[in-house]
């Protein structure tokens, strides 16, 4: 039966479900934002903040039914894991190897409060939990006042504007004090009859103060000397004359420094130049991953006549034009090009005489929702083939990096063997450390002047990361043991958080197919994100436009059902096998050809049919149950499970997503059917 209530519903709590709905949603955001911002071993897991906020909220759906409210207590639980994030960042120390007057990088951004992960993930995991699900409480008891479509309806709007607004304020490059602000405000609103009734209490003070608290410790964010830019927390400290260390969440990513410092303590910059011909005319020149324009900089310093420079973070960029005192963003030979490096090599025509890859490490994950990072498009077979075919026929290729080891380099010197058809010269930092290693490579190999060139192993030599399986950090296409104990580990957290806050599991399995569902449908998220990251960039608009969109797609589909009497749900279920098998036998990397118009249509067509189609069942479903909170809650605990399923593609790539979701939606119409049975 529709899950009804004999007394009509109040406009108030269609009001608050919308204004707690997007309290949550921003809530979740910011917390995936300020944790692997402050601290910094958390960037290697930061989805699994995503899966502690599936599965806060989805405690607090199952425990609506409960007498006892956390709601109360969110902002206390919020401050707290605020303040312990915000404790726990670590303290900029820039120290300098006196031997070589270079950046001891391993000591400059760590201090002593840097925990093993083994216990910084636990602790960070149960905190975020705790606060969405105190948050959730009132979301659900508002939503089970509803009928369960109207209120489904009315929590995905709210849903939708937390994120719109949060991709608002990262679009204008906001700092944590507006994020503050808001929380503040929705905070007040949601708590203000309770405050206005109840009177100053001491629940009320404390309540105020972890309000201020969050407020005051997101101020004294923003007045440090940080910036926040769309991709990380930034600061910048001078440690030379006119040189700066450029410190990223928590860790030292690049150095601003004069052009004859760098030749004098960094030469391997300069390998690549000492490696043409002296009459070699550079005409045009690409650099990727141009940050702060050092590499911008040599590049004019050797004759460069035209460079255009990519960078992904336009604060880099605005750092690199005030701070570099060599000016080569000023430089009317630059052209600056604010994108992400692989959707700039798809989209232009040109040719170059020489492409730089300039130590393109993000250190930051695509989103919180897969273990893709920036760059890793960049160096997969198709990427490293895709710079080659923008060469001109004498045209060189250079890439170079911290790669550390030796196994790294090998996968990177492999892959341009096989794509150049000859080994590349390689310049490494001593004759056995790997930790800085250059690689350069032509079509035309005999212009090159080489003192030594990669040599290929059986021991040594790597396979190519593709865009099926981009993970270059990766060594072997399996899950690490690291991932399994840390997967394990959160598992059994997961289960004793959702008994300790006295969430029943029993809705699982009255809602099995629902709990299937949230699993399947976390999959088909991340696959869209990331197959749009591989078509259109890895860039924080083009994520932000994915998210919503899925959300549109669900909302799209709530009104579907809401106007059509009737669905058939085998048909509906037949259509979405459909196209997931058509998405499974499609590469995406197949489309990198059509034009982006093109691209971007079947692109939506291939990705959002099936997104849009489950949907449709799920609002077909869940229109007729009989407890709205414990079927949402169930769908939320899947959700939990498609996200520890999400480390699978470490082992297998995305491409095979698509099969697991279909296996997992089978099963589900099979519970369907058999239920239907067993009430006939």
């Amino acid at each position: 039966m529709n899950n009804t209530h004999a007394s009509q519903p109040r406009v108030n709590d269609k009001y608050r479900l919308v204004l707690a709905s997007t309290l949550m949603l921003f809530v979740e955001m910011m917390l995936i934002r300020w944790v692997s911002s402050n601290i910094y071993q958390i960037y290697l897991f930061t989805n699994f903040i995503l899966i502690a906020s599936f599965l806060g909220i989805g405690i607090g759906f199952l425990r609506a039914n409960k007498t006892k409210s956390y709601f109360p207590v969110s902002p206390i639980l919020l401050a707290l894991v605020v303040m312990l994030c915000y404790v726990y960042s670590i303290d900029y120390q820039v120290k300098l190897n006196p031997a070589t007057g270079n950046l001891d990088y391993y000591t400059t951004a760590l201090k002593s409060k840097a925990y093993p992960i083994i216990f910084t993930l636990p602790i960070i995991f149960i905190s975020v939990v705790a606060t969405l699900a105190a948050i959730a409480d009132t979301v659900a008891r508002s939503f089970k006042q509803l009928p369960a479509l109207a209120a489904y309806r009315l929590e995905v709007s709210g849903t939708i504007a937390g994120i719109v607004i949060f991709s608002a304020l990262a679009f204008f490059e906001s700092s944590p004090l507006a994020w503050g602000i808001i929380i503040a405000l929705l905070f007040c609103i949601l708590f203000f009859d309770h405050w206005r009734k109840s009177g100053i209490s001491l629940l009320m003070i404390i309540q105020i103060s972890a309000i201020t608290l969050i407020l005051g410790t997101f101020y004294i964010e923003t007045t440090t000397d940080h910036i926040w830019s769309t991709y990380y927390k930034i600061q910048v400290k001078s440690f030379a004359p006119d040189s700066y260390v450029v410190n990223v969440n928590g860790l030292a990513q690049q150095i601003i420094e004069p052009l004859q410092q760098r030749k004098k303590i960094k030469p391997f910059y300069f390998k690549p130049y000492e490696h043409m011909p002296k009459d070699m005319s550079l005409d045009n020149v690409l650099v990727i991953g141009s940050g702060t324009g050092g590499d911008v900089a040599i590049a004019l310093a050797n004759g460069a006549k035209h460079v255009d420079a990519v960078e992904i973070d336009p604060a880099l960029y605005r750092l690199g034009k005030k701070l570099n005192v060599d000016k080569p963003y000023d430089d009317p030979r630059v052209t600056i090009y604010i994108n992400d490096g692989r959707a700039f090599l798809q989209h232009t025509s040109q040719k170059y005489d020489l492409i730089i890859y300039a130590l393109t490490d993000s250190l930051m994950s695509v989103t919180g929702l897969s273990s893709v990072r920036l760059e890793n498009y960049l160096y997969t077979l198709e990427g490293l083939t895709a710079a080659a075919n923008h060469l001109k026929p004498d045209g060189v290729f250079t890439i170079y990096n911290y790669y550390g080891l030796r196994w790294f380099a090998d996968r990177i010197g492999n892959t341009l063997n096989i794509i150049y058809q000859h080994p590349p010269c390689i310049d490494k930092y001593s004759a056995q450390d790997y930790w800085a290693t250059v690689f350069t490579i032509s079509h035309n190999k005999d212009i090159l002047q080489c003192t030594s060139l990669w040599e290929s192993t059986h021991e040594s030599s790597e396979k190519p990361a593709t865009d099926n399986h981009p993970f270059i950090y990766l060594q072997e296409n399996t899950l690490p043991p690291i991932y399994i104990f840390a997967l394990l580990s959160m598992g059994i957290i997961a289960f004793f958080v959702t008994r300790k806050m006295g969430a029943s599991l029993t809705a699982i399995t009255r809602y099995f197919d629902l709990f299937l569902m949230g699993t399947a449908f976390l999959l088909l998220e991340t696959s869209s994100v990331v197959n749009y990251a591989l078509l259109f960039g890895t860039t924080w608009l083009v994520n932000s436009l994915v998210f919503i969109g899925i959300l549109l797609s669900v909302y799209l589909a709530i009104e579907v059902v809401a106007r059509v009497k009737k669905f058939n749900i085998y048909f509906l279920y037949f259509l979405l096998i459909v196209s997931l098998f058509i998405a499974w036998m499609t590469p995406m990397n197949s489309l990198l050809s059509f034009t982006p118009y093109a691209r971007f249509f079947i692109a939506t067509c291939l990705m959002f049919s099936p997104i849009f189609i489950a949907n449709l069942i799920f609002a077909e479903r869940f229109d007729v149950v009989s407890n709205s909170t414990d079927a949402l809650g169930a769908n939320l605990i899947g959700a939990v499970l498609g996200g520890f399923l999400e480390y699978s593609a470490l082992a297998i790539g995305y491409q095979h997503f698509a099969l697991i979701v279909l296996f997992i939606y089978t099963i589900a119409f099979c519970w369907l059917v058999m239920r239907k049975q067993a009430a006939s």
